[in-house]
């Protein structure tokens, strides 16, 4: 019963996650950068200091959490197993001309990234708690008049949370633990996730804000750092990476070994699609916390959000990427962590580069966890009312555990990849027929 069941997810996937989807994302980031003129190129810098060199906004006072903790909140869900896995199965199945498209990907998302972040900021409300609710269920029902495909996201992101953001998450904390330290217990991991990440959620987003300020920039340095030690290892190899991901992007790759050869169009499929799966640009997940920020104008947000593809696709996935092509393991036939874990043990002495993996599995899975808990509960809140809040994390809390111990996730994978997918096409909608009022906003702010 559960492989007829897994089958008929897997064709609905595909069929959702099929070329017109890829195209209708990548196509609505390409649309955006020609009506901003290329924004995220011109205000990369700008948008970088303001991230994460000033944090915050003069004398900001609307919003709940600084620029820099909504930041790292967004970034806390989505540099996660993608990063990871994502890129090993990329380059695995679609060749090194696959890190040029999600490079390509990455860059037209923070187009992407920005208008959602507009929008958010735009249109968002204060609760009865004083707190701010925003995302594509408040512009798509205040801005584009359009109530039903508000409902229609909301439902979608509020049950998504539970598997791309909570049981494929633990279950990726248990299994990395139980490789490095097989005599820990999946049902110990489980309540110690459980317990981790109550004693976080049930403070609400201020407290969610704070965790992630501290736990994301340190996951991303450690892994970062392990990732930087490789490629140095391997500085002599660096150009013939390049030279891979360039020209591969374009013609067919081929290698000796278990890499019998990928056309370009799977680089691009395969680019594309894990791409889009790390930095979630169009998804419509991120603006839900960058509606959070303590910020008086859209646009300041707006070009911190988008920091946040950079990255996600552009600097770590990239590290990622040139660590399995610098190794030369990419032709093993290996896919996913395996892949990554044995291109780091490659370089790195002894047990450190399973370490660095294992430990950026486990804080990156955690953090996404953290991420998509405020996502979820503000859907559920937008369907249900406040009322709805509590319960919700505390479910939301045992899946935690549940997903630790559940020894199959394929059928949650299949789920939560199609309720993305379905998330994806109101909040797409909403920024391709806003997209007007987003160039208005920018405009007024680089006239003022």
């Amino acid at each position: 019963m559960q492989e007829q069941i897994l089958a008929v997810l897997s064709k609905i996937n595909d069929f959702i996650w099929g070329p017109p989807m890829l195209i209708l994302l990548v196509g609505t980031g390409i649309f955006l950068t020609i009506m901003l003129k290329g924004l995220q190129f011109r205000a990369l810098k700008s948008s970088l200091y303001l991230a994460l060199i000033k944090r915050k906004e003069d004398d900001a006072q609307e919003g709940d959490i600084s620029h820099f903790q909504a930041l790292m909140t967004a970034l806390a869900a989505t540099v996660g197993t993608g990063n990871i896995a994502g890129v090993a199965t990329a380059i695995a199945a679609g060749g090194p001309g696959a890190l040029f498209w999600m490079w390509v990907t990455g860059f037209f998302g923070m187009a992407t990234k920005y208008g959602e972040a507009v929008l958010a900021v735009k249109y968002r409300h204060v609760d009865k708690n004083g707190q701010m609710s925003g995302g594509p269920m408040y512009y798509l029902t205040d801005g584009l008049n359009a109530k039903w495909l508000g409902v229609a996201f909301a439902f979608f992101a509020s049950i998504s949370a539970f598997g791309i953001g909570n049981l494929v998450q633990s279950n990726s904390v248990a299994e990395a633990i139980g490789t490095s330290f097989p005599f820990i217990k999946p049902w110990v991991v489980g309540l110690a996730l459980f317990l981790a990440t109550a004693m976080v959620l049930l403070g609400g987003i201020k407290s969610i804000g704070k965790t992630t300020a501290i736990v994301v920039p340190f996951m991303i340095v450690v892994y970062m750092a392990g990732a930087l030690l490789v490629v140095l290892i391997n500085f002599r190899e660096i150009p013939h990476v390049f030279s891979m991901v360039i020209g591969n992007a374009f013609t067919p790759a081929s290698a000796a070994g278990g890499f019998a050869g990928a056309l370009v169009r799977e680089a691009v499929r395969w680019g594309v699609a894990r791409g889009i799966f790390s930095n979630e640009s169009g998804l419509g997940s991120a603006p839900i916390a960058a509606a959070a920020a303590q910020t008086k104008n859209p646009v300041n947000q707006a070009m911190v959000s988008m920091t946040q593809t950079f990255i996600d696709t552009i600097i770590v996935c990239s590290l990622t990427g040139f660590v399995i092509l610098s190794s030369g393991k990419w032709t093993t036939g290996l896919t996913g962590a395996e892949l990554t874990t044995l291109s780091f043990r490659s370089a790195l002495p002894g047990q450190m580069g399973g370490l660095v993996v294992s430990v950026g599995l486990i804080f990156f899975a955690y953090s996404t966890i953290l991420g998509w808990s405020y996502y979820g509960e503000k859907s559920i809140q937008y369907l249900l009312g406040d009322r709805a809040i509590k319960p919700y994390r505390l479910i939301f809390c045992a899946v935690v555990f549940l997903g630790a111990v559940i020894s199959k996730v394929e059928l949650v994978w299949s789920f939560a990849d199609i309720m993305n997918g379905l998330m994806a096409v109101p909040n797409l909608i909403g920024l391709i027929a806003l997209s007007g009022v987003i160039v208005a906003e920018t405009k007024k702010y680089y006239r003022n």
